[in-house]
């Protein structure tokens, strides 16, 4: 049980040893994105490093990203809350524009953040984010899927960005197939007990845990019920029609769950005989975390009440 953006400094560090050439920072957050990793070294006038402390300029950090990638022998990344991607969203999409391997490190990624409240409470950013051409946004669920959003981002052409958690997630036990298929984008993390599945659960980040917990409940009413998790939509397009309908079967009834604006969803919803979406489609409230999920409806009874009137 690790929350993803202390997941994502782990994959930082391992990479790090290998890559010399990685090099990033924070626009002012470093002690909340965790972008520093043992050894790195503060870039200073004075000294070398591999870490940059950008002050608070979004933009700034993620346009001289874009000059590090374009002037080759660097693997650069940088971190803001995914909230204040919208002072970045410029340099971002030139990120993509150009097709240069630039990582972007956005934690704090939903209603999750709590006290700070709806400024500081992404609901659009990741349904936007996605709408980028060739821009993969990472929303991991675990650890596991943190090292393999950072696995993808440093092995493509083109740049990535991934939507953390504050809050801690817990690990989801996978076989060495469903390992593999995280590169996919989406796959099956638990398949249907008792038969053909009468639903598909599809979440992403932290409320991949949700409909976990909901598939319990689902199960024990006598409903079959996949969970999907689909930590990034982009990849998961790319992949061939064959294994999209494995993941997704025709003629089974959908249900979306993330914690943002859902109409993004219904991409993958459209064809389902019945299908829903459990999201957030207003600002966010400024309270502790689990109130503000109880207020929303991002709980496993929620989600599976949600379920059951569904189906």
């Amino acid at each position: 049980t690790i929350a993803s953006r202390k997941a994502s400094q782990d994959a930082i560090a391992r990479l790090a040893r290998a890559l010399p050439e990685l090099l990033g920072g924070s626009a002012d957050l470093t002690h909340s994105n965790l972008t520093d990793w043992p050894g790195c070294g503060a870039v200073r006038a004075d000294q070398p490093g591999r870490h940059i402390n950008w002050g608070v300029r979004e933009f700034g950090m993620s346009a001289a990203l874009n000059g590090l990638a374009l002037h080759g022998g660097f693997l650069p990344f940088g971190a803001t809350f995914l909230v204040f991607s919208d002072y970045a969203r410029n340099a971002i999409r030139m990120s993509a524009l150009l097709r240069q391997r630039v990582i972007y490190v956005m934690t704090h990624d939903s209603i999750g953040l709590g006290e700070d409240g709806p400024t500081h409470q992404p609901v659009e950013h990741l349904p936007s984010l996605r709408l980028i051409p060739g821009l993969d946004a990472w929303r991991p669920c675990d650890a596991v899927e943190t090292q393999a959003a950072w696995n993808a981002a440093v092995g493509r052409t083109g740049p990535s960005l991934l939507a953390l958690s504050r809050q801690n997630l817990p690990h989801q036990p996978r076989d060495s197939g469903q390992l593999e298929a995280i590169a996919r984008g989406g796959y099956v993390l638990a398949e249907a007990a008792g038969g053909k599945p009468t639903l598909v659960l599809i979440a992403t980040g932290s409320e991949v845990a949700l409909a976990m917990a909901a598939r319990e409940r689902l199960q024990a009413d006598g409903l079959p019920t996949r969970v999907v998790s689909m930590p990034c939509t982009a990849a998961f397009d790319r992949q061939d029609a064959d294994w999209r309908a494995s993941v997704l079967p025709a003629g089974v009834a959908r249900l979306a769950v993330e914690a943002a604006h859902p109409d993004g969803w219904w991409k993958y919803l459209a064809d389902a005989p019945r299908a829903a979406v459990v999201g957030i489609a207003r600002f966010g409230e400024s309270a502790p975390a689990g109130d503000l999920a109880a207020f929303f409806g991002l709980t496993a009874e929620r989600v599976a009440d949600s379920a059951r009137r569904l189906l």
